[in-house]
């Protein structure tokens, strides 16, 4: 038997989960409790005290039976059973309510019906609705009457008290056990709240705390987040100082060059700014998503900077309105989102005539969009061409621009160090390609 179904309807929180676990064991309890209690000891009671009212009931209809006709019958009543407390009227044979049978939350009401029923002779119909009062129809020589006493001699008075204890110090139970269990998930809710802050590149102070499996995790965590910390700023350093001890040579280079003739000058220049390009690519690739912290950042202002300094390099970039309705600043590490934003704005003006860029602010995301006129890149070679070090030559070309292939894989890592990612697809008003930068606010 398959439960897959269930999962739809449980709750997606752990606390939610174990408040559930924690409440369906004790509402069953109520309840099996309260059904037998129910059925044992206010069943029993109301059918004793129900058999002891018919004896009494059966003695009234004895004397009603002597009595010599329907109007001597109270006082006939009164001269034989007038201690038994039970008010006796005639009542007239279309005055007698047919048989019903009490509703289903009335338990105390259905065993009184079903005794007076089985041990009243000449019983016609008995009414239990009211709430203080058990009207009883039977029938006698002179005709039928009507027997009324109080309902508390045929059933309990404090019947309710049961449900009343149960729901109370139920409710004062779970309410303990839920702020128990509220301060035992705590660390957990600061545990993911850490690492979902690591994961969009801020460092939010963390010390394990909790039972022992959380303090377990989260040393687990403090640890790898050190280790990803230390790795990354060793990265950073190496490829800093080949870049740093590369520069000299290609500045030794270039001043020898400057000495050659100018036929044999020009394309040996070249590769040195081509070398000097690639070195300046590794080192922005290993910078990445490290670069800075971050801060409130205003995105339209940071995106329209952008576009201006393209403009005055003389890229055919156009900004376009805001879109959304949200409003205000995002916690940004704003170099590295400049780099990305340059890089996917370069990237569209290598490879294409044409680029707009528009910005879209929600309460909860934030999107950068550009898109361009140029050839784009096929749907099975988009994941490929967010890898680094890697040039799609059917898609993009060449020859406009030295390119290493880190274009997009910085952009992208930049995403993703911000927790959100780097989406590509097509343009649908200029038909090229469009790189989407998503991140959560």
């Amino acid at each position: 038997m398959s439960f897959d179904w269930l999962k739809h309807y449980m709750p997606r929180s752990l606390y939610g989960r174990a408040a559930l676990i924690l409440l369906l064991p004790v509402v069953f309890l109520q309840l099996v409790v309260s059904v037998l209690f129910i059925t044992r000891h206010f069943e029993d009671a109301s059918r004793q005290m129900t058999t002891a009212v018919s004896r009494e009931i059966r003695l009234v209809l004895d004397a009603a039976d002597t009595a010599q006709s329907r109007a001597m019958i109270p006082a006939a009543v009164q001269q034989k059973a007038g201690a038994l407390d039970i008010t006796t009227v005639p009542v007239e044979p279309g005055d007698v309510p047919a048989p019903e049978v009490p509703p289903w939350y009335d338990f105390a009401g259905r065993v009184i019906v079903s005794e007076l029923e089985g041990g009243v002779a000449g019983y016609l119909s008995a009414d239990v609705s009211q709430r203080r009062l058990v009207s009883v129809y039977a029938d006698t020589r002179s005709g039928p009457v009507r027997m009324t006493f109080d309902r508390r001699r045929v059933s309990l008075s404090n019947a309710h008290q049961l449900f009343v204890n149960s729901i109370f110090f139920g409710a004062v139970v779970t309410v303990i056990a839920m702020l128990y269990l509220r301060n035992q998930l705590r660390p957990i809710n600061r545990l993911a709240r850490a690492a979902e802050a690591f994961g969009r590149g801020r460092h939010v102070p963390y010390s394990p705390a909790g039972a022992t499996e959380v303090r377990a995790a989260g040393s687990a965590f403090v640890d790898m987040r050190a280790r990803i910390e230390r790795q990354i700023e060793q990265r950073t350093l190496m490829l800093s100082g080949v870049s740093h001890d590369l520069r000299t040579p290609l500045t030794r280079m270039r001043l020898n060059l400057s000495l050659l003739d100018d036929e044999d000058r020009e394309a040996l220049e070249q590769d040195v700014d081509d070398m000097q390009k690639m070195l300046d690519a590794f080192l922005d690739f290993a910078k990445g998503e490290g670069e800075g912290a971050s801060e409130p950042v205003d995105p339209v202002a940071l995106v329209s900077d952008a576009v201006e300094d393209a403009r005055r390099l003389g890229q055919s970039v156009t900004m376009r309105p805001v879109e959304g309705e949200g409003q205000g600043t995002v916690m940004l590490k704003p170099l590295a989102i400049r780099r990305a934003v340059d890089n996917l704005i370069s990237n569209a003006a290598r490879h294409a005539s044409r680029a707009d860029v528009s910005v879209m602010l929600t309460p909860k995301t934030l999107r950068i969009r550009v898109d361009d006129d140029g050839p784009g890149i096929p749907e099975d070679r988009r994941a490929e061409a967010l890898r680094p070090f890697t040039r799609l030559d059917p898609a993009r070309n060449l020859d406009k621009g030295g390119s290493v292939g880190l274009g997009l894989a910085i952009a992208s890592d930049i995403a993703r160090a911000h927790g959100g990612i780097l989406r590509l697809g097509v343009a649908e008003e200029l038909g090229g390609l469009r790189a989407d930068v998503v991140i959560a606010r």
